[in-house]
């Protein structure tokens, strides 16, 4: 079997290089000459569009695409380029990071990898990937709920980035402040009330498991959109946060604390825009205070 790991990022650089390990080739995206059995979607959600041009080549009559983003947009996306009957469910569980060489640190041991077809059955190709993955070393396993599982995942991650976003702090933090464990609670209740009126209530092992990591004390946790905010990095405010609310508004769900959060993600995203604009337009700005007898400072 051919996998093809799109995104180099930490978790396809994780998952990939298991792969590797595990005897899969793999080849860069200006060399697909042939199309491959899987492909292994892991890219940001706003990179879709770019990830999807560098590896149609890749696509074939038969070829599965496992999408490891988050939220559930780019599953429609997928769907009307590629076709459903290509496009399976799939998420990740991991904790790691790329250092300053692009090396991925794996914070935790944590590893998982899930799939499967998007209507419940196990199919003969769900079979056949996951006695592949079963060689990686690492978490694999196939799901006859996947989509529900997207769902909650999608919950708990909305839940966690709006509040960490929004607070600018860690989950600790949230709840050492007056009203912090209400804040965070409250948040979960309002993702949980949209993927309710969807038709994916949360399950009560999901709910319970959920609060118990969102109301830990001392809790040093946040969402990687919170980090890269403080890196001044993209963020993915409209496919994890604003589909959310999109949707709330469709089904009447009242979500107030999440529509505050989303507003706050798009307020960043308008000043990085302006910030960027103004470096690209004058790179080489100086102060007035710089500047001698009217005359500007010689480079």
């Amino acid at each position: 079997m051919r996998i093809l790991v799109v995104g180099a990022g930490a978790i396809g650089g994780y998952f990939g290089g298991r792969m590797l390990q595990a005897g899969c080739d793999t080849v860069q995206a200006d060399k697909l000459a042939e199309t491959f059995d899987v492909i292994l979607l892991s890219c940001k959600a706003f990179d879709l569009d770019d990830a999807i041009n560098s590896f149609a080549p890749a696509v074939g009559p038969q070829t599965a695409i496992i999408p490891l983003l988050n939220g559930m947009r780019h599953l429609d996306t997928l769907d009307t380029k590629f076709g459903r009957a290509r496009v399976l469910g799939g998420l990740c569980a991991i904790a790691a990071t790329l250092n300053e060489k692009r090396e991925v640190i794996q914070l935790a041991p944590l590893q998982s990898l899930s799939f499967g077809e998007r209507d419940g059955k196990l199919s003969d190709r769900v079979r056949a990937i996951s006695e592949v993955d079963g060689k990686g070393n690492f978490d694999s396993a196939t799901s006859e709920t996947i989509v529900q599982d997207m769902w909650e995942k999608w919950v708990f991650l909305a839940s966690l980035a709006a509040s960490t976003c929004l607070m600018r702090t860690s989950v600790g933090n949230i709840l050492a402040a007056p009203g912090g464990k209400d804040f965070v609670l409250g948040m979960l209740d309002e993702c949980s009330a949209i993927a309710a009126a969807e038709g994916f209530a949360p399950r009560a092992a999901f709910l319970e498991r959920t609060r118990g990591m969102l109301t830990a004390e001392g809790s040093q946790m946040t969402a990687s959109m919170f980090r890269d905010i403080k890196a001044g990095a993209p963020v993915e405010a409209d496919h994890v946060i604003g589909d959310l609310v999109a949707r709330a508004d469709a089904a009447k769900v009242p979500v107030p604390k999440l529509r505050t959060a989303y507003t706050h993600l798009k307020a960043y995203e308008k000043a990085r825009v302006i910030s960027s604009s103004s470096e690209r337009r004058d790179p080489y700005a100086v102060s007035s205070q710089m500047k001698r007898g009217g005359r500007d400072p010689l480079y």
